[in-house]
């Protein structure tokens, strides 16, 4: 099994927040934070890396990914804010 990781970015006021899923973390990151990531993200500049989770299958992580996505924007805050308070950027 491939490890494979869920992701939430934010641009730099918090405002717009992003979910996406991937089997090569690092490899993502880089992309996004380099303005070649999803079109939402270059369009609204979302690249900081808030929250993560690892899973040891990517079947795991799309269902996770989906999960999220559906929540209210509420709930995700509330997800970032067990992990990360003050919502400070996990990949620098």
């Amino acid at each position: 099994m491939k490890e494979s990781y869920i992701y939430i970015l934010t641009n730099r006021q918090r405002t717009v927040f992003y979910t996406g899923v991937t089997g090569n973390f690092v490899r993502r990151m880089q992309a996004h934070i380099l303005g070649k990531g999803s079109v939402f993200c270059r369009k609204y500049n979302v690249n900081i890396l808030v929250y993560y989770e690892l899973f040891i299958d990517i079947q795991s992580a799309i269902k996770r990914e989906k999960q999220i996505k559906g929540w209210k924007r509420e709930w995700k805050i509330a997800l970032i804010k067990t992990r990360n308070p003050d919502l400070k950027n996990f990949f620098i």
